[in-house]
């Protein structure tokens, strides 16, 4: 990229910065907590509910066209130089339209925004309901981003409500000062945004000054990170605002356990606003009946003959989910006020011995994919036909789980989990996390942090069934057993409920990180990245490696990545690599170890990819990574219909039920 370097501001990289980092790694229980305390104040404050719609809540969705301009300035700084917050973006220069959500890169035909890296400026007028911005003490009003990468700043009519670190997690303001008491006066929003990846982010990154004269121009960098996949970047989920009584119910927490024919909802809630106030609990069934009720805020709903939340072709009727009303009634300012939230709940156990992986008791095998968000022209950003697509594939193909690979999906897309059955590995943004620089303390406080704000946002979910902080990690470096026995341990001080993992592909004999794992998650390539087009040696080192696994740990192994790449509509027999024939011929032998292997302690396999993805170009890449089983459009390989055969097979050999396919035909 031909431009100066980033400007210095916030957690953008500089040549200082660039060679600087946490070389040193605590020891003791003062050290950790001071990490920890640390993490805690970096990481979104409050709870993050999802905003719902409620007799005491309302909700504007700001979807639809923004202001955009990205700043080709040198140094990336003339935004904040001359304040473009202060007045609309339009007055400061040329802007375009950018549609939100959506990732900027691919919707222009300039390849220097497909490409860019620094601040891109976004912003939105909107008329806001009279009644919100009366200045009225007891309605508050609340701005929230669903995502954005990575580093984010928000003003709202020029004064400065919100910063944050980190893409792919919802964060908030309050803007109520800001805006109350002007009734009938537009509301600007302006956003700053750095797509910037230093060593020290997530996933992390460095920029490389190319200084070199004869061959680049003037104040040339690129930005360098080591992961496979697009760094897209923009405000990728739905912005909008939402307003709650001034006492408000701000957090719940439910736990669920069940025995026989009763189960125990543990519920906490934490209000704000007011020490003066009263809670009351309704659990309601899918019918609306009341089956449970509770007072306080925290406490324990006893729950006769439960419906149990199952995975998908596990049982008749997955996904179920009980409604939680949980009603609020303050007094404020002389007035009474009232707040209500809906939370769904679904009432299930998990469960990791050392060799299965149980929900509700049963053993589950997970049969499934990795995904990514990704597509044409929005890239990232979230896309209801593409959502709902997409699942209807999973359930065509007969998935019953998979990772969110390389970072926390959509919310909106974890509801759909939750609704469906379809079980998740809920994978934070450690991708890429290769330089001893990238294990010190100022990357292991962020790490923390990230923890904090996703098992905060995810932990009420009854699909996400195990936390996964990292994926392919340079375990193999001294640091990664500190860092993630720290990391590990504070995720499970955060949510004692779930097992905890990370994805590895470093030989299990100088693994350091995998000792504090509940479950292993290896990812392997045989016959593709090693020994290409030898699929005979598949049998040999898959059985060999799932062996060292076990014997060394005696836990239960998840096949977390395999494939191998695939051009729609390259054929060759005998198979070679690329073509249709040989991603086949490829799954067929690792599936064959799979179905001795599961008889004992693996308890899973994840094809990658579900679908063609787009990544940076490469000389091994052509138009993106082509491993996924379904084009990047969502039209079926070959591979598909191999996986389809052995996932609903698997699912019919495992079910206590008649066949499943008279249950889930419409599917098939």
């Amino acid at each position: 990229m031909a431009a100066a370097a980033p400007a210095p501001r916030a957690a953008l990289p500089t040549r200082k910065m660039a060679a600087a980092g946490g070389r040193c790694w605590p020891r003791g229980r003062g050290a950790v907590l001071l990490l920890l305390l640390a993490a805690a104040a970096r990481a979104a404050a409050g709870g993050l509910l999802y905003p719902r719609e409620t007799p005491s809540r309302e909700l504007k969705e700001l979807g639809g066209l923004w202001s955009f301009r990205a700043d080709f300035s040198a140094g990336r700084a003339a935004g904040f130089a001359q304040r473009w917050f202060q007045r609309p973006l339009r007055q400061t220069g040329p802007v375009i339209d950018m549609p939100v959500p959506a990732s900027f890169n691919d919707i222009t035909q300039d390849p220097n925004l497909e490409n860019y890296i620094g601040w891109v400026w976004y912003e939105k007028e909107v008329l806001l309901p009279r009644r919100w911005l009366q200045d009225d003490l007891n309605t508050r009003v609340v701005l929230r981003f669903g995502s954005a990468h990575y580093y984010s700043i928000v003003w709202v009519n020029g004064v400065q409500v919100a910063e944050h670190e980190g893409g792919h997690l919802p964060f908030e303001a309050d803007i109520s000062s800001v805006i109350q008491g002007s009734p009938g006066t537009p509301c600007r929003i302006t956003v700053a945004i750095n797509n910037t990846l230093t060593p020290h982010t997530l996933p992390p990154g460095s920029i490389q000054f190319m200084n070199d004269a004869s061959r680049y121009p003037k104040n040339y960098f690129v930005q360098n990170f080591k992961f496979d996949f697009f760094n897209y970047a923009g405000i990728h989920r739905p912005v909008v605002v939402y307003t709650t009584p001034s006492v408000y119910i701000d957090d719940i927490t439910v736990t669920t356990t069940s025995s026989e024919n009763v189960a125990m909802v543990q519920y906490q809630v934490s209000v704000v606003g007011s020490a003066l106030y009263s809670l009351s609990l309704s659990l309601r069934d899918q019918e609306g009946k009341v089956v449970a009720t509770g007072e306080g805020p925290a406490g324990e709903l006893k729950v006769l003959d439960p419906n149990l939340w199952w995975p998908y072709l596990m049982h008749e009727n997955p996904g179920y989910r009980y409604s939680l009303e949980v009603k609020l009634q303050a007094q404020a300012s002389g007035a009474q006020l009232e707040d209500v939230y809906v939370l769904p709940v679904g009432i299930r156990t998990v469960h990791v011995t050392s060799t299965q992986f149980l929900i509700n008791g049963k053993p589950f095998y997970f049969h499934g994919v990795n995904k990514h968000e990704d597509a044409d022209i929005r890239g990232k950003g979230l896309d209801w036909p593409l959502v709902v697509k997409d699942f209807n594939l999973l359930r065509w193909l007969g998935a019953n789980s998979f990772r969110t690979s390389h970072y926390p999906y959509a919310e909106e897309i974890m509801d759909l989990c939750d609704a469906y059955g379809i079980v998740v590995i809920d994978e934070c943004p450690g991708v890429g996390i290769k330089t001893a620089e990238s294990f010190g303390n100022k990357s292991l406080q962020h790490h923390l942090a990230v923890m904090e704000e996703l098992v905060r946002r995810d932990k009420n979910r009854p699909s996400v069934v195990m936390w996964s902080v990292a994926n392919e990690p340079a375990s193999q470096l001294p640091p990664a057993a500190y860092y993630f026995k720290t990391v590990i341990a504070h995720t499970k001080a955060l949510d004692p409920s779930r097992p905890v993992t990370f994805v590895t592909d470093v030989n299990y004999a100088l693994d350091h990180g995998a000792p504090y794992v509940d479950v292993i998650c290896v990812n392997s390539y045989f016959s593709w990245y090693h020994d290409p087009g030898h699929l005979e040696v598949i049998p040999v080192q898959l059985m060999t490696q799932f062996e060292n696994w076990y014997k060394t740990y005696q836990k239960p192994i998840i096949q977390s990545e395999y494939g191998a790449d695939s051009i729609p509509g390259l054929h060759s027999d005998p198979p070679l690599m690329f073509s249709e024939e040989y991603q086949k011929a490829l799954l067929r032998e690792y599936h064959s170890v799979f179905d001795k292997k599961r008889k004992e302690y693996v308890i899973g396999e994840l094809i990658w990819n579900f679908a063609d993805f787009m990544t940076n170009q490469g000389t091994t890449r052509v138009l993106g990574n082509k491993k996924g089983i379904f084009t990047r459009q969502r039209q079926p390989k070959s591979a598909a219909f191999v996986l389809k055969e052995r996932y609903w097979k698997i699912a019919n050999e495992s079910s206590c039920l008649p066949p499943i396919t008279k249950s889930y035909s419409h599917f098939l």
